[in-house]
């Protein structure tokens, strides 16, 4: 009997400590998934403002053969993303923007706080260059902005996703297997359903050695849309803007 309490008393404290650590993953999983910096470097970029308020930063062209609108990954800031430009052609803008809560835009970032910024932004660009091609393309979490851009009603031309997942949480569950991730995942951008309906140029690129979002998720991404090019590189997840590895373009490689 004495045994048989004890078992109780160790169950009953495993259950307590788990569902502790459940209660802190809900709590904080805002500040486990977004990493802002809030430096006032522009690292050589043009401000980009709307309404007054700064939205990104821009590598700004007086006549681009396309625009490109990048969303970042989930560290940092915009003015970092000065790594990506090499991959884009120097003939195109590329307007990096901002997200809420991040370096120094007021707000809070979330999916909807993510997902409505990349919207206005998306909007702004369309306004500005009516005439010219409007693409978009993403790194990382920027992915599920930038999926969630294909449900507008002037979807972008192309779309370039660079390391990105299927669905967030699926990615959580293989950081996490013991907790019911679906179920606390508040901000789960889902990038199969909003990518569903897109009928422009989705153009993937997944690293093999990956250990942040394992390939395998942009090739299940890929694989529900028959339409994607999938593009394997090498190395991890910070290294895909090394050595050309990346190549952002309007038109596809074989049509150039």
């Amino acid at each position: 009997m004495d045994r048989f309490k004890s078992l109780i008393h160790i169950l009953l404290l495993a259950a307590a400590i788990y569902l502790g650590l459940l209660l802190v993953c809900a709590l904080l999983q805002r500040k486990l998934l977004y990493f802002p910096s809030h430096h006032k470097e522009n690292n050589g970029l043009s401000e980009w403002r709307a309404g007054g308020q700064l939205i990104g930063y821009a590598r700004h062209l007086p006549s681009p053969e396309t625009v490109w609108l990048f969303l970042h990954g989930n560290g940092g800031q915009a003015t970092d993303r000065i790594y990506a430009l090499p991959s884009f052609s120097k003939q195109d803008s590329v307007y990096i923007l901002e997200y809420p809560g991040y370096g120094i835009r007021d707000g809070s970032p979330s999916m909807a706080t993510i997902n409505s910024a990349a919207w206005q932004a998306y909007d702004l660009l369309r306004e500005e260059y009516p005439n010219r091609p409007v693409c978009v393309a993403a790194e990382s979490i920027g992915s599920g902005p930038a999926s969630f851009l294909a449900t507008h009603p002037h979807p972008p031309d192309k779309i370039v996703l660079i390391l990105p997942f299927d669905k967030l949480s699926h990615v959580a569950k293989g950081h996490y297997p013991v907790l019911p991730v679906t179920l606390l995942l508040r901000d789960n951008w889902d990038n199969i359903t909003t990518l569903k309906g897109y009928q422009g140029e989705l153009e993937i690129f997944g690293a093999r050695a990956d250990t942040i979002v394992p390939i395998s998720h942009a090739k299940a991404l890929a694989d529900s849309k028959p339409s994607a090019v999938l593009h394997t590189i090498e190395g991890d997840h910070n290294d895909w803007a090394g050595a050309d590895k990346v190549k952002i373009r309007y038109q596809r490689q074989d049509k150039k």
